[in-house]
């Protein structure tokens, strides 16, 4: 059997090349990096995570928790690294960035039928089966060949933003404490607050803090969901106070009050030295940072070991382009999965790289689709990015609003999400193993 070809060994290629040698389908996986990376990229390795090391929610009462949930009774070579090298952040998932990317590393390249081929793909092959899956950070080569792939169909770019990261001892604890919100799980996360008096002054400067210069970005171009904490600032004074330094559920030991501000740091490698700044991903100049997030007492004298840097995110018209298997409508042989498909987030991304991968394997050993359904996660984020019906199509995370509803009412969200992850995993269970 000819191999078939996997562009890009992120979260999404390396699921994707996993799957299919899991099936017997030979591979050849292809990434440019270590021979080219863009400025977001800082590691060789594969499937690395460049805006935060959090794959969010664990608890089957959110979507993305549901999502993962999915994806390790589905055996994700992902899940199964991130589980392996997880680090304590309440109950969301967190790993060890490097730890956990090296893990990908090596067993996607230990993998007999997996061979790894390096350096830039600048053309989607003309024959042969092929899952490109590029990325939000696809070269402006491949980028422009994909744009001619799809002459007649919008292509698609937005903003997105990566926090910085501290070494822990660096922090002043004496000015911070170690909590979860609401004591929820284990106290995973340093909390620095901020007076009214010490917020008004940073959020001032934040405001006028200069940016780097990002060519063509404009406010109304940043995605909602990972906005630069300078752009969220300027929406309003008290803006943040409601979004990332949203201080209820965090009592003050000294005061035993909530302070009127507070900035998370979360842990970005299980040995704990190094911390990011949650929900603060920036594109303001790099002595920019230094300058205004050392305003927060607990990071007066912050090592920064990266700064926070701004990428453009590169997407398709998805519902005009792809079918529920990720592949293109008018030519089937070539798929697409990860970022570029319109899912946002790194369980999602995996989650369709997963999902083209079997779908494809299937079809190759004549073997009818397996047709995941829309009450399952998986099948619902495939059939939402394939929903033709949907117009101004923006990347989306999951969310149980594209999973059909219960049909029966259970009193309080939390419980009606837990029921709805409860029917979803009946429904997988129920899936004949052979077929996956």
């Amino acid at each position: 059997m000819e191999p078939v070809i996997v562009i890009g060994a992120g979260l999404a290629g390396c699921e994707a090349a996993w799957q299919l040698a899991q099936r017997g389908i030979p591979v050849e996986l292809h990434e440019m990096k270590p021979r080219k990376k863009t400025p977001a990229h800082h590691s060789d390795d594969f499937g690395e995570l460049v805006c935060s090391n959090s794959l969010r929610s664990d608890q089957l009462e959110n979507a993305v928790g549901l999502l993962k949930e999915e994806l390790r009774r589905l055996g994700s070579l992902i899940l199964r690294c991130a589980d392996e090298h997880r680090v304590e952040a309440g109950g969301a998932l967190a790993v060890d960035r490097h730890a956990f990317s090296g893990a990908i590393t090596r067993a996607v390249k230990e993998h007999p039928l997996i061979t790894v081929v390096e350096g830039e793909v600048t053309e989607i092959p003309a024959e042969g089966n092929v899952i490109v899956a590029s990325g939000p950070l696809t070269s402006e080569a491949l980028s422009e060949r994909i744009k001619a792939f799809f002459p007649e169909s919008r292509y698609l770019n937005f903003y997105d933003a990566a926090a910085p990261l501290v070494t822990f001892e660096s922090v002043d604890m004496t000015s911070a404490w170690f909590a979860s919100r609401y004591d929820k799980g284990t106290p995973d996360y340093i909390n620095c607050p901020l007076t009214e008096e010490e917020y008004d002054a940073f959020w001032t400067e934040l405001c006028a803090a200069q940016e780097a210069e990002v060519h063509g970005f404009e406010d109304k171009q940043v995605f909602e969901g990972c906005m630069p904490v300078e752009v969220m600032a300027r929406r309003g004074k008290q803006t943040l106070c409601y979004g990332p330094l949203k201080p209820r559920g965090l009592k003050d030991p000294k005061t035993g009050k909530e302070p009127f501000a507070v900035v998370q740091l979360r842990k970005d490698n299980a040995e704990g030295s190094i911390y990011n700044l949650v929900g603060f991903q920036t594109h303001l100049k790099w002595p920019e940072q230094r300058r205004v997030f050392s305003m927060i007492p607990a990071l007066r004298n912050a090592e920064f070991v990266r700064y926070g840097v701004m990428h453009r995110n590169t997407y398709l018209d998805s519902p005009r382009m792809l079918d529920r298997y990720y592949q293109v409508k008018h030519e089937p042989r070539v798929c697409f999965a990860g970022q570029i498909t319109g899912v946002e987030g790194y369980v999602e991304s995996t989650a369709s790289g997963f999902l083209a991968a079997v779908e494809l394997a299937r079809r190759l050993q004549g073997k009818p689709p397996v047709d995941f359904p829309q009450e399952t996660a998986v099948g619902a984020l495939a059939l939402y990015i394939s929903n033709e019906t949907v117009g101004d199509f923006q990347p989306m995370n999951v969310n149980f609003g594209i999973i059909p509803p219960l049909g029966y009412k259970v009193k309080g969200k939390r419980n009606k999400n837990a029921e709805l992850s409860r029917r979803a995993l009946e429904i997988l269970d129920k899936l004949d193993p052979a077929e996956l």
